[in-house]
């Protein structure tokens, strides 16, 4: 049999701080809250029943159970405890559709005012970079103008002699480098003679025209002195080498008798002489010997030869017959160009020859070509 559960009262005499009223079970007490107190309500799973209460709206063997406040009224969802309905969330989702989507247009229009900017950047900069590349262009072409001025100076032009025609042709190998150790000059010696002297120094630009120019002047020198046109090579080292201990420089020299056409010839490591008979047929006159600042510079011997009226001699440096590499197959083409424009006037010849030789380029160097032609004295 069951007993009964004890009722629970207050103890006689206790004074309670709230009346409370008792249901007649003792299950449920009930106390009357103070006016305006607002009404508490259990949590959910709390309530009378739930499994870890008991039934009796709080946990088993804990103090009662914290009261929250009641909410007038259910929330719906937005925080703001107020019952909305479906359009009321329709106009809501609505309006933040808009915020949300004039926020995106905001973000559009400032990436396109940065694209924008930045495209009239780029175009600065490249405008800035177009005008820089401008500037330097005219900067190196003013360079190269006034260096080529300088050097046409001292170039000599050609002189006019009674039974010669003398014409020459030079082209650096390069726009960036517009001198060069080719070099040429010549004069008429007191005897009535016109000496040719042709330099090609080791080298590119400024250094090597300097070296060309004091080769030039020490044969110009030696020849004016009356020394023997053998010895004028190997003595050109002799003066040259405490100067300018690094030169080194290919020379071929020419002396020329307009009156009866001898010609003699002295080399130092130069290429060889090309004759162009009027006759018909064409020849090289070559002269061994070593240049200028190699071992034992000098010409071995000189060459006598002899040209008639209408003859062509063609002088030149090493940049027109190896424009591709190779010597002599760049000697048979300068013997055919030479041929082919042999009646031309001589002042033709020279650069109608170097267009010859140039229509393939391997390998870019100086060029010089010098065309003397035997023709009738006035007297």
């Amino acid at each position: 049999m069951r007993t009964p559960a004890p009722v629970l009262a207050p103890p006689a005499g206790t004074a309670l701080l709230l009346p409370a009223e008792v249901s007649p079970d003792a299950a449920t007490w009930h106390v009357p809250l103070p006016a305006g107190t607002p009404e508490v309500r259990i949590p959910a799973g709390r309530g009378p029943g739930d499994a870890t209460t008991g039934g009796s709206g709080r946990p088993r063997g804990s103090g009662p159970a914290p009261l929250s406040p009641l909410p007038t009224s259910a929330p719906d969802g937005n925080g703001d405890g107020a019952a909305t309905d479906p359009a009321t969330e329709n106009r809501l989702l609505e309006e933040e559709l808009r915020v949300a989507l004039a926020r995106v247009d905001s973000l559009a229009a400032d990436q396109r005012r940065l694209t924008h900017e930045l495209a009239e950047t780029n175009s600065g900069v490249l405008a800035l970079y177009v005008q820089l590349e401008e500037r330097d262009e005219q900067l190196r072409s003013a360079h190269g103008h006034i260096l080529r001025e300088l050097e046409d100076a001292l170039r000599p032009p050609p002189i006019a002699v009674d039974g010669l025609d003398l014409a020459v042709h030079y082209a650096p190998a390069g726009t960036d480098a517009p001198t060069g150790g080719d070099f040429y000059d010549w004069f008429t010696l007191p005897d009535g003679t016109v000496h040719i002297t042709v330099v090609d120094a080791l080298g590119h630009g400024v250094r090597s025209t300097r070296s060309a120019l004091n080769v030039t002047h020490a044969v110009r020198t030696l020849a004016l002195e009356g020394h023997p046109l053998k010895s004028v090579v190997a003595r050109t080292d002799e003066i040259l080498a405490p100067l300018d201990p690094e030169l080194m420089a290919t020379v071929l020299l020419a002396r020329i008798d307009p009156a009866s056409g001898d010609l003699l010839l002295a080399n130092g490591s130069h290429p060889p002489a090309l004759v162009v008979r009027a006759a018909g047929g064409e020849e090289y006159l070559e002269v061994r010997g070593r240049g200028v600042g190699y071992p034992f510079p000098g010409s071995e011997r000189l060459l006598h030869a002899k040209l008639d009226e209408g003859d062509l001699l063609v002088l030149y440096t090493d940049g027109l017959t190896e424009s591709r590499r190779d010597p002599r197959e760049g000697e048979q083409r300068l013997a055919e160009s030479a041929r082919r424009h042999r009646d031309r006037p001589v002042r033709e010849i020279p650069g109608a020859i170097a267009e010859d030789m140039h229509t393939v380029i391997l390998h870019s160097d100086d060029t010089l070509a010098l065309a003397v032609r035997l023709t009738p004295r006035s007297r």
